[in-house]
């Protein structure tokens, strides 16, 4: 399924209205996942990022000139984003940059986008896309053009592993915790598992064998009980949502006490309210610093964006925000590469490096800070960990939910240390 996104009807009369804008275009890529393995969370992820730059180009451009974003939905499907990738850099003029998604697709790519110097900001926030000039001793290959928003999956597991060893000694537990790892034997739940694993050690817990669970829901109860037995006390769940849900769900019915911890496509608001008690005190990462409709100023900005497709304003999850976050680091590359050159993707790279401790303007309070550096792709090593708290029926609407008997709230922040032995790892 293609998108081809250049303007809204309502967009485009405001465009029109802008002086140049109508003159130039900066051409971008959109993998996205909408009917896919994924495509709980990488659907509202996706229309976040075409909602924001519908709105940006309905409000000037990037320097008064149009983003011609081609959205695609590529269904979690490897060969399918390798294709489309093809005619991208095929077409004339070729893309600039692509805002990209998932963690195979993204790792296939990594040759291409080096080779073809296209800046790719992804929903994959695997360790092994952070180190561009293979500085890390672990780093396999350097990644000089990929890019994405928020704390690694390694570094998102090393926070809770840091707050799982607290939370078992303010417990006043004896002996040594028990930690596993529990997802698909994919790209996506492996990326941080070795990393996980190692700061697990580090910190004195008993790690247990690996548990695999499909990224796809199903009856997740024989896992459970694997689970169960083993005797595990804090659990990585690394798939997506709609998945962990399947097996918090069969967790519960089987008496299962543990403690899960989820990674920042693991937990949302749709997911607490499908899961219902049994998504009661999950810990997990977050990108944003808030969710929608907190009273910071950049939620205006927010609400403006979402207006474009839903004029009422109805009840955006967390991913969507933080895909709208994603965008306007994008948005604020090409800006200055054009004021700096052009959008070459060499120089949309660089302009990467420009901000430290960057929050888009317009988007304060929303966006948490982060910083590229030229040697370093970790966008930050400050992770926000979250609880949730279920504390009733779930079966009314969302909005109604939200704050309510559905809550998201920070339980802490974690500040790691920037160490190169853990670059790209």
């Amino acid at each position: 399924m293609r998108v081809h996104t250049l303007l809204s009807a309502t967009g485009l009369v405001l465009a029109l209205a802008v002086p140049g804008i109508a003159s130039a275009q900066i051409k971008i890529g959109h993998l996205a996942d909408y009917t896919g393995g994924t495509s709980d969370i990488g659907k509202p992820f996706g229309e976040g990022v075409a909602d924001a730059f519908a709105h940006i180009n309905a409000n000037g451009g990037v320097n008064g000139k149009k983003v011609d974003i081609d959205t695609v939905d590529y269904g979690y499907q490897v060969p399918r984003a390798l294709a489309t990738y093809k005619k991208w850099v095929g077409d004339s003029p070729k893309v600039s940059a692509i805002m990209g998604w998932g963690t195979a697709d993204t790792e296939a790519l990594v040759n291409f986008v080096t080779q073809d110097e296209i800046p790719y900001l992804s929903g994959s926030y695997a360790g092994q896309l952070t180190d561009p000039q293979k500085k890390g001793p672990r780093t396999e290959k350097g990644t000089p053009y990929n890019f994405f928003y928020g704390p690694s999956y390694s570094d998102s597991l090393r926070a809770m592993v840091q707050w799982a060893a607290a939370d078992w000694k303010a417990k006043g537990k004896a002996g040594a915790p028990k930690y596993v790892h529990m997802g698909a034997n994919h790209p996506y739940p492996n990326a941080p598992k070795a990393a996980g694993e190692e700061a697990a050690k580090a910190a004195g817990f008993d790690v247990l064998p690996a548990i695999q669970f499909p990224l796809a829901p199903g009856d997740f109860t024989a896992q459970c009980l694997t689970l169960k037995q083993s005797g595990a006390n804090y659990a990585y769940l690394g798939n997506t949502a709609a998945s962990n849900v399947a097996v918090m769900k069969a967790c519960q019915t089987a008496g299962v006490d543990v403690q899960f911890l989820g990674n920042v496509w693991g937990v949302d608001e749709n997911a607490l309210k499908a899961a219902g008690a049994a998504g009661n005190g999950v810990i997990y990462p977050m990108r944003t610093d808030v969710l929608w409709g907190a009273d910071v100023p950049g939620m205006k900005l927010v609400r403006d964006i979402a207006k474009r497709t839903d004029a009422a304003g109805g009840y955006r999850s967390l991913h969507y925000v933080a895909g709208i976050c994603a965008s306007y680091y994008m948005k604020e590359a090409l800006d200055w590469a054009d004021k700096n050159g052009g959008v070459s993707g060499p120089n949309v790279k660089k302009a990467f490096y420009q901000k430290k401790d960057w929050v888009p303007a317009g988007l304060e309070g929303v966006c948490r800070p982060v910083t590229w550096a030229e040697d370093d792709h970790r966008p930050t090593l400050d992770v926000a960990l979250f609880k949730t708290t279920v504390s009733g029926n779930t079966d009314g609407n969302l909005p109604d939910l939200v704050g309510k008997v559905i809550k998201l709230d920070k339980a802490t922040d974690v500040k790691l240390e920037r160490k190169l032995e853990l670059l790209g790892w």
